[in-house]
């Protein structure tokens, strides 16, 4: 992409808080009486992260992940890379994977079995937004914001190029 412009609102800053909390809320009652460990994968999944942990009513412990799979294109390498791998012990622990986007769900796939290699309990994802259209491997989330159109999304923590994550709603861009 050249020049590149934002589209319309898809979904509004207090579309995403409402269902964060309509999240939060499910995933209290799931692991109700147990510990979860959230996983935020970096960058992308900090702000999505924030609204859903404030409304879980667990004990829990937060670690993140930096992987990278598009680095500037807009479309994923398929090569999964970990760029900072987590300081927790998650041996025994039950891990939710907080991410801003379910796409090709490469990266996604990648995780579930590199976590659950590391003696996870279990793995289960958490994604702001789902775009099954993009999808390259069979893997579905198990708490959904949103399901998205085939688009480059941007806004609320995803980005082009590290640009649009201050974007305070979900948007798409349009080439120019």
């Amino acid at each position: 992409m050249t020049n590149e412009t934002i589209g319309t609102v898809l979904i509004t800053e207090e579309q995403i808080r409402e269902k964060a909390e309509e999240i939060g809320r499910q995933i209290s009652e799931d692991y109700a009486g147990q510990e979860i460990i959230l996983v935020g994968i970096l960058r992308g999944a900090v702000p999505w992260m924030a609204d859903v942990m404030k409304r879980i009513t667990l004990d829990m412990t937060i670690d993140f992940m930096a992987v990278s799979s598009y680095g500037a294109a807009t479309k994923s390498s398929g090569v999964v890379k970990i760029n900072k791998d987590l300081e927790t012990d998650i041996d025994g622990k039950h891990v939710i994977i907080v991410e801003d986007i379910v796409d090709s769900g490469v990266t996604l796939n990648y995780l579930e079995g590199y976590l659950k290699s590391r003696g996870a309990a279990s793995v289960k994802l958490c994604s702001l937004l789902d775009k099954p259209e993009g999808r390259r491997v069979d893997i579905k989330a198990d708490y959904v914001g949103f399901t998205v159109d085939d688009r480059f999304i941007v806004g609320y923590g995803l980005d082009y190029d590290q640009k649009f994550r201050n974007l305070p709603y979900i948007t798409w861009l349009e080439s120019e």
